[in-house]
């Protein structure tokens, strides 16, 4: 008799453990809008995947030949657990988006690490909730929405999503579905302009306190998770003080997944005339040497400064993300010298074993060569 392939998923009883194997599958990709895709993703053999809707994993992608380190929320729900889901967008110029959508497909392989995060429904619990999203930071608010939806508990949810046009609004038919399913889940979309295909109904132009005193007349009284692009959160957050909303029940997503090329040499500038304005390290702080083997730049380090921060202040650029040791992103090899690192669990024991650091929260005890 042969067996069904999805018969043994569903009866996988043991969890994935990325500490044992971190490699998963592709199982589907599936285009939701013209710029963002899903991809479903598996284990190897039948696991069980347990996470709270909002975390997210990091990603190791193998692209020219290099290890390219990248955050992606899981849009998908823990009340399916023998597989899960990110959705992402393509950004122009964007190494890692492009790789996924133009050469990712079914039966690849990638390795992730996680889940992490505490951007989550199940960390901040409430009666009432309100979600905000802009764009593809769509994707963790679906998690904790879809969530609630599979488990039949009775949550008044509010989710307000942001788009530039009908077209753009990522899982449109389900959230309407979820909506005319479920009295207690309210669906509100806001369009800056039309589609080819459809002219907006809706409300027109950005989520503005008027907007959303209309659609969620009680937000003040709800706890309030907010994700997307940078200028739409500080928007957000500057709305809600101004409102008189209480803070405390304000949550948004803090990682950046990737930043684009000139946005990092940007920031790179920026870090360059901070360190010109800033006084000479004391006399009593170590400074040492940190050689980077691949591209042999050498800079001084004191020993009170984590690498990335020296590397940032040199005008080096350095991937990283959530500067916090959590998301692995400035995971390198150091290959001679040592360092303290205090991380969130953004890397594993055999990896510190294996000589592996987390550059973000490491500080030199001695001279250093790195990998990079």
């Amino acid at each position: 008799m042969v067996s069904e392939p999805a018969a043994a998923r569903l009866a996988a009883a043991a969890p994935w453990d990325a500490e044992a194997d971190d490699t998963l599958v592709c199982l589907a990709v599936r285009q939701e809008t013209h710029d963002v895709k899903t991809f479903v993703l598996a284990a190897p053999e039948p696991r069980r995947f347990a996470y709270a809707p909002g975390q997210f994993l990091t990603f190791g992608f193998e692209i020219g030949g290099e290890t390219v380190h990248r955050c992606y929320t899981i849009s998908s729900a823990p009340t399916r657990p023998h597989a899960l889901a990110i959705t992402v967008k393509r950004v122009p110029g964007g190494p890692v988006s492009n790789w996924l959508h133009d050469t990712l497909k079914a039966g690849d392989t990638v390795r992730a690490l996680g889940p992490m995060g505490e951007f989550s429904c199940f960390t901040h619990p409430a009666e009432t909730y309100l979600f905000l999203s802009g764009g593809s930071g769509v994707t963790p608010m679906m998690a904790m929405a879809r969530t609630f939806h599979d488990l039949g508990v009775a949550r008044d949810i509010a989710f307000v999503h942001s788009a530039r046009s009908p077209a753009d609004i990522v899982f449109r038919g389900e959230l309407e579905t979820m909506a005319r399913l479920d009295p207690a889940f309210r669906f509100h979309a806001i369009c800056e302009g039309d589609s080819p295909d459809e002219t907006w109904a809706g409300p027109r132009g950005r989520l503005s306190l008027d907007i959303l005193r209309q659609a969620v007349p009680d937000f003040s009284a709800r706890e309030v998770f907010v994700c997307g692009p940078k200028p739409y959160m500080a928007a957000v957050r500057a709305m809600l003080a101004e409102s008189g909303f209480d803070m405390t029940r304000h949550h948004e997503e803090s990682f950046e997944f990737g930043a684009l090329p000139e946005a990092e040499q940007q920031a790179a500038a920026q870090a360059g005339r901070a360190l010109d304005a800033e006084p000479a390290p004391a006399a009593t702080v170590r400074t040492f040497r940190i050689e980077f083997a691949r591209t042999r730049r050498v800079l001084d380090c004191p020993e009170d400064a984590t690498v990335l921060d020296a590397a940032r202040r040199a005008g080096i650029r350095l991937p990283s993300s959530c500067a916090k040791g959590l998301c692995g992103t400035c995971k390198s090899k150091v290959a001679k010298g040592t360092v303290a690192m205090t991380h969130a669990g953004g890397i594993r024991q055999r990896e510190i074993d294996a000589g592996m650091a987390l550059l973000c929260c490491s500080k030199p005890t001695s001279d250093l060569v790195i990998e990079r």
